[in-house]
């Protein structure tokens, strides 16, 4: 008796799940800002983190110092206005809004 034959590839790539990040369009309008901020000389560093409920962009006016801000991206809000939050270094909501372009816009850094 005769049988089919079948190959199986155990693939690894298959088996990652997809990590969330900052799309390529978030990161442009992020890194745009950090540019427009070191040239004033408000920032001077960065830093990135991610878990599996948010990713975050820090920023630091010195390298040795608690973030002054962190931009954030939560993957699941529970309000679609808490998808991008900004958040002071205690962690506390400063501005909220369901776009990060508007969130970002206008905004003067120094009063907030």
């Amino acid at each position: 008796m005769r049988g089919n034959l079948k190959l199986i590839v155990n693939n690894p790539y298959n088996k990652i799940e997809e990590k969330q990040f900052f799309e390529k369009k978030e990161l442009k309008i992020i890194l745009d800002l950090y540019a427009k901020m070191v040239s004033e000389g408000s920032w001077r560093d960065y830093g990135l983190s991610i878990s599996s409920k948010q990713v975050s962009f820090s920023v630091f006016r010195n390298a040795a110092e608690n973030a002054l801000y962190k931009i954030c991206k939560n993957f699941k809000p529970k309000n679609k206005n808490l998808k991008y939050l900004i958040t002071d270094a205690s962690g506390k909501i400063l501005k909220n809004s369901f776009d990060l372009a508007v969130l970002l816009k206008n905004i003067n850094w120094k009063k907030l």
